[in-house]
């Protein structure tokens, strides 16, 4: 059960999640009058940050096949 909540599969799960309510919350920041552009820039790379981890996760988990 332990090795299971720390498998690369979980935080894979978990960055996913994390990365999509980083996407609404950016979306909902958007919609606010006035706009916290420092804020979103913020929160923007904190996503991209998250997209690179999970393609290192996702390389982890399934390696390319080679050619």
């Amino acid at each position: 059960m332990e090795e299971n909540l720390r498998s690369p599969q979980r935080r894979l799960i978990e960055l996913r999640i994390e990365h999509a309510d980083l996407n609404a919350l950016i979306d909902r920041l958007a919609q606010v009058q006035p706009v916290d552009e420092l804020a979103i820039r913020r929160l923007k790379k904190r996503r991209l940050l998250l997209r690179d981890l999970i393609a290192r996760l996702e390389g982890e988990v399934d390696p390319p096949v080679p050619a």
